[in-house]
């Protein structure tokens, strides 16, 4: 890897570990200040949480292809400076908000800047050989543990000064973050892999719908990777709202309990996965992390003492193989010119299953918490999020399947 590459890999990895400190940050005390402005209960909070998220995760459903598109025709650095400067900005508003309409407002502004997922993936298939990228992609997975590690550690302790304070430690670590990054961030976006940009392309819908021009057994596999993303929901929706409604977890409490899944995953992600995709191969890796979620959420819903959650977080990492797995498969079969695209693909799919994650979520942990239900089952959300990864399962092992009998029939014309 040359210098230049080395140098713009260690400044994503920088730069996505900011942002996940940054999310991590907000989640611990996400439920309280709804509670506070709403004056009601968790079942209630958690509604509007679902409802924020929704409204975060649609702007990003609308503004990812589009940003996917321009890093392809203008470069990586612009597109991805911008997004790290509107993301700091958006911290301070919603720090600043009065009331809870202020905070949609705030997670519309987020999700356009926050849309720059995709870039960070391009940036990786720009400078990583395709035997590396699925170990590269997972290197996004250690970044966003370790934000998960201090992240949450900060919001818990910083909530102590208000449900406020931690979003401005978020804001100050997104400008920093800016500063350093039109310092130090290359282009890696060659001319000659330059495209202009497509407005078909750039709306979602033609987004979603371009991953179907793939040979099919790749579209089914990014629709094992769509339930995926749905069913990671679970844990960043309805943690939060399950341990203070079954085992009364302060935000503090929540926090340093993220920060076990941060660390946990950070070793996953950043050190097995480089030992088990190369030894396992993606598909086998793929199954893994899979039916580690099964089994995972279905315990995590059925914990009745507090330590058992904390036996359950450290396994529950090896969920977060699939994902670089499926992915780095997927790219290595997409041209260099359409990295971006199918980034921003990937950005959608995962907006799209934002969009519908947390507000089923939500619901479902509302439906089955809310007074007089019977069953009264605060883990009702990780039932679902185990089902949606046994399809996701079943997809996965018939795609691979058929894009196993595809290339034999290619190898053998």
């Amino acid at each position: 890897m040359t210098v230049q590459k080395k140098s713009a890999l260690q400044f994503l990895l920088f730069t996505l570990l900011i942002d996940f400190i940054g999310f991590g940050i907000i989640i611990p005390v996400v439920p309280n200040l709804l509670k506070d402005m709403l004056q009601g209960n968790l079942s209630t909070a958690a509604v509007y949480g679902g409802l924020l998220s929704f409204t975060y995760a649609i702007t990003q459903f609308f503004f990812a292809p589009i940003i996917g598109g321009l890093s392809d025709r203008f470069g990586r650095r612009p597109v991805l400076l911008a997004s790290l400067f509107g993301l700091g900005i958006d911290y301070a508003f919603l720090a600043l908000a009065p009331n809870v309409f202020w905070l949609f407002i705030g997670r519309i502004i987020a999700g356009i800047t926050g849309a720059s997922y995709g870039v960070a993936g391009a940036i990786i298939a720009d400078i990583s050989p395709p035997e590396k990228r699925s170990q590269n992609l997972g290197l996004v997975g250690m970044a966003f543990g370790m934000g998960f590690i201090i992240g949450p550690i900060i919001g818990g302790l910083f909530s102590e000064f208000g449900p406020r304070a931690p979003f401005w430690v978020a804001s100050s670590l997104s400008l920093l973050n800016w500063v350093y990054g039109y310092f130090v961030l290359p282009e890696t976006l060659v001319e000659e892999n330059r495209r202009k940009f497509n407005w078909v392309m750039a709306n979602p819908f033609g987004s979603v719908v371009a991953f179907f021009r793939y040979p099919g057994p790749l579209s089914g596999l990014v629709l094992s990777l769509f339930l995926i993303f749905v069913a990671n929901h679970c844990m960043e929706t309805s943690w939060s709202y399950f341990t203070m409604n079954k085992f009364q977890w302060t935000a503090t409490k929540i926090g340093f309990s993220l920060a076990v899944v941060g660390a946990s995953l950070a070793v996953v992600q950043g050190g097995l996965l480089r030992i088990i995709i190369p030894k396992l191969g993606q598909k086998n890796s793929a199954y893994i992390g899979i039916f580690a979620r099964v089994v995972m959420s279905a315990l995590f819903a059925f914990a009745w003492e507090e330590w058992m959650l904390y036996a359950l977080l450290v396994p529950f990492s090896f969920c977060f193989i699939a994902t670089p797995a499926i992915q780095g498969y997927i790219s290595n079969h997409v041209s260099p010119t359409q990295q971006g695209e199918f980034q921003g693909i990937m950005g959608s799919m995962m907006s799209l299953s934002s969009i519908l994650g947390p507000l089923l979520m939500s619901f479902v942990f509302s439906y089955f918490t809310r007074e007089g239900m019977q069953p009264y089952f605060p883990g009702a959300p990780f039932i679902v999020s185990s089902l949606l990864a046994i399809l996701s399962l079943v997809i996965a092992i018939i795609s691979f399947r058929k894009e196993k009998l595809r290339v034999g029939e290619k190898a053998g014309e």
